[in-house]
């Protein structure tokens, strides 16, 4: 669900233009960053059930994907946020966060503990859509064009808006802004789809 989470932020940024684009995708992200050093540790870990398989892994992330532990770093992701920037900023920030747990809730197999360190033994979550390729495929290529063409749409209509009518080399300057408008917004559909196609074929 890598390209699924980037493509929820681009449908996000496209929402809210002020908050940075960065700081998005590193918010959507932020459960799996936080993540990587407890695996190189051992802390936490990924139990492979078949090579080469699209969503073939249980995931032993007890405190990261925790559904208090993600709260928590979202809470401190809004925080962070608030911080350097403000209130909607933060709000925005820490729902990305957050969005990261919701969308491997719908994935993962039932490997999402409920309190860090899976304390109180609690039944794992998870809807296990992972186990069907192709579903969870459509469901996430489906999240992945959303973020694309909401993306795409924003910037354009944004540098189309800032259109002026007057000298000739005002024009020039709003006509460079509008393809410079086309090409990010094509470089980013592009670079969504491909996480897709690495993520799904692996």
């Amino acid at each position: 669900m890598i390209a699924g989470h980037f493509g929820l932020a681009a449908a996000v940024k496209a929402m809210e233009p002020k908050v940075p684009l960065w700081a998005i995708m590193v918010s959507t992200q932020l459960l799996d960053i936080v993540f990587i050093p407890l695996l190189l540790t051992g802390v936490e870990t990924i139990e492979t059930i078949e090579e080469g398989g699209y969503g073939k892994a249980v995931i032993h992330a007890d405190y990261t994907h925790s559904l208090v532990g993600a709260l928590l770093i979202a809470a401190i992701a809004s925080f962070i946020a608030w911080r350097v920037w403000n209130g909607r900023s933060a709000i925005v920030i820490g729902s990305v966060t957050f969005s990261h747990w919701l969308l491997d809730l719908l994935v993962h197999r039932s490997d999402l503990s409920i309190l860090p360190g899976n304390s109180g033994d609690w039944p794992l979550l998870g809807l296990r859509l992972w186990e069907h390729p192709a579903a969870s495929g459509a469901v996430e290529i489906a999240i992945v064009l959303l973020g694309a063409v909401m993306y795409f749409r924003s910037v354009v209509t944004r540098s189309a808006g800032q259109t002026v009518h007057g000298t000739a080399d005002l024009n020039i300057r709003a006509g460079v802004s509008l393809r410079r408008a086309y090409l990010t917004g094509s470089l980013m559909a592009a670079l969504l789809v491909l996480s897709f196609v690495t993520d799904f074929f692996g």
